[in-house]
């Protein structure tokens, strides 16, 4: 099967590690990597293996639109409102990895079919790809009334770009528990652990469901959703059973890194990346099925 070409802008640890995900791809064939440092660890992984690269940013790829149909945005919430102005003038198709939330949100295991016709989807935040699916399995059970989630991530897997959109980050993970998880209110808390060893993603997610009385379904519901995630994030599971206390609940997740470019203990990074692929491989998906029918 002929698949889509895709092109990565970014060049730092998210940008790398998508860049090893889109090489095991069934569906898009990595083709460019685009960044502003040419002696950054992506540019030079990427021109090793022998892909094109750019180091004078957007405007480089925009003198070679060919290269790929699908662009993969790892830098910024800010650099990316620039980013997406520029694609979508030549027609590109745009996955968003930043916080910057200007297209809907993406979560697989949630809505995965829903935006497959927008030109920019937003994967929302590593928090909110680990935990809006659990408040969105709670919600296909009991209505959520509040929904409130804390992600512990290793200080040493959060680089510069996570601790630049810190604030990005808990607007858009808690519209994101709203919007997708379902909630009537959401609130996300992201901590930076330093501990030595490097700890794995942790995430708690709290819930108040509006009635009691469901709990063997929404256990089902969960577990069900754990499979589903687990699908194109292998390390993502349940630690322990939920816990419950009249309305309120609270479940407990660990995200272990595939170990691709990060170390395992960088779910919160791997979970982003992975997640980006297998939006970006339901477009590919859906463009050989507009070929096929013409």
């Amino acid at each position: 099967m002929k698949k889509v070409k895709a092109a990565i802008i970014g060049s730092g640890n998210i940008g790398t590690d998508l860049m090893y995900k889109l090489e095991r791809s069934k569906y898009l064939e990595m083709s460019a990597m685009i960044g502003i440092d040419p002696d950054s660890e992506g540019l030079k992984r990427a021109f090793e293996r022998e892909y094109e690269t750019i180091d004078c940013g957007i405007e480089g790829f925009l003198k070679k639109p060919y290269l790929a149909d699908i662009v993969f945005d790892a830098t910024t919430a800010k650099a990316h409102a620039e980013h997406n102005h520029l694609l979508q003038k030549i027609g590109k198709k745009v996955i968003d990895l930043t916080p910057a939330a200007i297209g809907p949100f993406a979560v697989p295991a949630a809505n995965l079919q829903a935006h497959l016709d927008e030109k920019n989807v937003n994967m929302i935040t590593c928090g909110g790809q680990a935990t809006i699916p659990i408040v969105h399995a709670i919600s296909k059970v009991a209505a959520v009334e509040y929904a409130e989630i804390v992600a512990t991530v290793a200080s040493k897997s959060a680089g510069p770009g996570t601790r630049a959109n810190i604030d990005e980050f808990t607007r858009t993970t808690a519209r994101g528990i709203e919007v997708i998880g379902g909630a009537k209110k959401g609130k996300a808390i992201i901590i930076l652990n330093p501990a030595e060893p490097p700890i794995m993603m942790r995430n708690t997610i709290h819930a108040l469901v509006a009635k009691e009385g469901k709990e063997a379904e929404i256990i089902a519901s969960i577990q069900e959703t754990v499979k589903a995630v687990q699908a194109y994030v292998p390390g993502y599971r349940l630690r322990g059973v939920p816990l419950f206390d009249g309305k309120r609940l609270s479940v407990f997740i660990e995200v272990e890194g595939a170990g691709d470019f990060f170390p395992a203990y960088s779910g919160n990074l791997d979970i982003m990346t992975a997640a980006a692929v297998k939006v970006g491989e339901e477009f590919a998906k859906k463009q050989f099925a507009i070929l096929q029918n013409q």
